[in-house]
């Protein structure tokens, strides 16, 4: 778990006279659960933006298994491996659970004119699509219109979607926001179990104590700057991160 698979280096990003993010660095090792923690306007999204491709940083370097990728467009980080959820899910709604994941699969063919004119529900992509929704819970809803879902359901078809990519390394976007008590433990279980499938996750979390428990690191950011980096017994101590997120005597949540 040493071999870093994602390093951001000096990455600054503004929008005009904005300083969304001012020399943000980090690395994401193999195998890791690495969360991004802090209050609205710290930058995290922004972050998640330069490493998805939906933003070029104005400044520095990003690598993703060794080969520099800041400036590449969405489409190719997605083909490059890395998945990505979004903390407002807008599924297909008037398509089928197991559509959804279908049309995300079929990333590889988008852009190709041989390719894409093939069936797009073939048999494999089918049975491939409904191992990946039994790995998240949601193979006897695959007929159900994604639309229709409830809240819970639908961050898991979120996550099913992104699976769906086969990716290296999977973004997580507030992915608990939402969520009641015992969805949130089922939504916990099976991050745990995608990072054992030998996907690693960078995740934004609001909610700490989700952070705290699932996370092995934390980069914290303040105002578009790194503020702190290290396991979360180190960050929960840490007097900085306490007076800018925490407040006084602690709190269950960073926001």
């Amino acid at each position: 778990m040493d071999e870093a698979l994602l390093s951001l280096r000096e990455i600054s990003m503004h929008f005009g006279g904005l300083k969304a993010l001012d020399k943000v660095s980090f690395d994401l090792r193999e195998g890791e659960i690495l969360g991004l923690i802090g209050p609205n306007g710290a930058g995290k999204t922004t972050c998640f933006n330069t490493v998805s491709g939906v933003y070029r940083p104005t400044s520095g370097e990003i690598r993703f298994r060794g080969t520099r990728t800041d400036g590449l467009p969405p489409h190719r980080m997605a083909a490059l491996g890395i998945g990505r959820t979004f903390q407002i899910v807008r599924p297909f709604p008037n398509l089928t659970v197991l559509e959804n994941v279908i049309v995300a699969a079929g990333l590889n063919c988008y852009g190709k004119l041989i390719p894409s004119c093939r069936p797009w529900k073939g048999r494999k992509t089918r049975e491939e699509a409904m191992e990946i929704l039994a790995r998240v819970g949601l193979d006897s809803q695959a007929e159900q219109k994604a639309g229709l879902l409830p809240l819970g359901n639908l961050r898991r078809l979120e996550l099913a979607r992104a699976l769906a990519l086969k990716p290296h390394l999977l973004l997580l976007d507030e992915s608990f926001s939402g969520l009641r008590h015992e969805e949130i433990a089922q939504q916990e279980e099976l991050v745990r179990k995608t990072r054992e499938s030998g996907i690693s996750i960078l995740l934004i979390e609001h909610n700490m104590r989700v952070a705290m428990g699932l996370c092995d690191r934390l980069v914290v950011l303040d105002h578009g700057m790194k503020l702190a980096e290290g396991k979360p017994e180190s960050i929960r101590n840490n007097p900085e991160v306490i007076r800018a997120y925490l407040g006084k005597g602690g709190s269950a949540n960073a926001s």
